[in-house]
């Protein structure tokens, strides 16, 4: 019965009578009976089994990102699904893909893989040898191809592996399986090739970030060298200038402080009024203060060791040696450090140092104090630094005379707390004068320093 004589049969059939439309309806053939058409079934059979087949390959082929290895797995276990094959042999000829693992699976009826090659039959492990070496051993009688395949994986022309499959007796291999399996390994020497770039990709990756680390401390050691090496001049100019000035107030002011005061003893034994031998005295005692104070000034310069070349440089240990051994035996000086001490910059630390040396010699010298306290604090942003006496000295006639001496006089009186006051305006700071709590003065400098933490104890 033809198609053609079944038609008029079904054109009296109500609408909803009618059978929906399905495949067979879209293959143009029209039957009630399709058992009738065993080329119609094979045909549908094929198709259907044809699309499970793209969806194995497919989820498959998504391993790519996994590597090389999990890739593998998939599409042997994609051909032996789609062939209900016993064995699957897959193998990457030697040398090709060097990167892509493992070199080969073979897969049994069980569904397990064999590691061992030469456990598996021998026409099975033959095979395994023949694709490894790149021979093509797919030359068969019409039997034995019906359940045995052989599958060529080329990229880019050339030969790189294969797939070797044998399939049950109820199961034979036709052409829309050599199709399947053909896409399949045209697709698998392409995400083989896209693994090994992966690979080759995340392991440039790691190298270039690691290249970078070491490139990044690198160029931090080159910055600290170099400042280092900007330090080390700095100290090195400092020190020949030092030098200089040392020379300098040894071989005359010095001198001459020394000669003036060898007068006033002359002459102060060639006079018998005591009036006059007591100014005399006064003179000589001040000339003696002034002739200790030079030799302070000079130990100081010419002692590099406390000036940043030892290993006592940082600020509170230099003003602890300041306090210690440049000053008068009668002044007796103390050291507080309050907070956290940090590496301030060479020239804050430097600065901080030369107003504490000046403020501590005008006590020494114009204050009549016996005790001092040499504060320094290191605050959350910023550093203060103080320096208070029990001496006779009062704020307001120091800040009058700071502001006589900014104006340029030409007896040049009070050029230290000028001095004093300039430093601390290069640094951004202020300077400050106040009664201090042990009755005398109080001079207090503030320097804004964003790298000191702490808090004061």
């Amino acid at each position: 019965m033809t198609a053609a004589s079944q038609w008029p049969r079904r054109s009296g059939r109500t609408a909803a009578s009618r059978p929906r439309p399905d495949l067979a309806a879209l293959t143009g053939l029209r039957s009630g009976k399709p058992h009738y058409y065993p080329e119609y079934r094979t045909s549908a059979e094929r198709l259907h089994r044809v699309i499970l087949a793209l969806e194995r390959i497919s989820a498959a082929l998504v391993r790519t990102m996994e590597g090389s290895e999990a890739l593998v797995r998939a599409v042997v276990e994609a051909t032996a699904d789609h062939l209900s094959a016993e064995w699957v042999v897959f193998a990457l000829v030697d040398g090709e893909l060097p990167e892509a693992q493992p070199r080969h699976l073979v897969r049994g009826p069980d569904g397990a893989e064999w590691s061992d090659a030469r456990a598996v039959p021998e026409r099975v492990w033959q095979h395994l040898e023949h694709v490894k070496a790149g021979e093509a051993d797919d030359h068969h009688d019409p039997l034995q191809a019906r359940r045995h395949l052989h599958v060529a994986v080329k990229l880019d022309g050339r030969t790189v592996g294969g797939f070797v499959a044998w399939t049950p007796e109820e199961r034979e291999i036709d052409d829309t399986d050599h199709s399947v399996l053909r896409i399949l390994a045209g697709q698998t020497a392409a995400a083989l090739q896209n693994c090994a770039l992966l690979d080759h990709s995340a392991r440039l990756h790691a190298r270039t970030a690691l290249q970078a680390d070491d490139l990044k401390a690198r160029n931090e050691q080159l910055i600290a060298t170099q400042a280092e090496l900007g330090a080390a001049r700095q100290w090195e100019v400092l020190d020949i200038e030092r030098h200089r000035i040392a020379r300098e107030l040894h071989d005359s002011v010095t001198q001459y402080a020394l000669s003036a005061g060898m007068h006033i003893e002359l002459v102060r034994t060639e006079i018998a009024d005591d009036r006059l031998r007591a100014q005399l005295d006064t003179a000589k005692d001040l000339t003696r203060r002034a002739v200790e104070q030079l030799r302070s000034a000079i130990y100081a310069l010419s002692d590099a060791e406390h000036h940043g070349h030892g290993v006592d440089k940082d600020l509170p240990s230099m003003l602890r040696q300041l306090s210690g051994v440049h000053m008068p035996d009668e002044l007796r000086v103390e050291v507080r450090i309050g907070g956290t001490p940090v590496a301030l910059p060479a020239d804050c630390e430097q600065s901080l140092f030369r107003i504490a040396g000046e403020a501590l010699f005008n006590t020494a010298v114009h204050a009549e104090a016996s005790k001092a306290v040499v504060r320094l604090a290191y605050l959350c942003h910023s550093v203060r630094l103080t320096i208070s006496d029990d001496g006779g000295g009062k704020p307001e006639e120091v800040r009058r005379s700071l502001r006589a001496a900014t104006v340029a006089t030409p007896s040049g009186e009070h050029r230290g707390l000028v001095n004093m006051q300039a430093r601390a305006r290069e640094l951004g700071g202020s300077l400050t004068f106040r009664r201090a709590r042990l009755g005398g003065l109080q001079v207090q400098v503030d320097i804004p320093v964003p790298c000191a933490n702490g808090a004061p104890s």
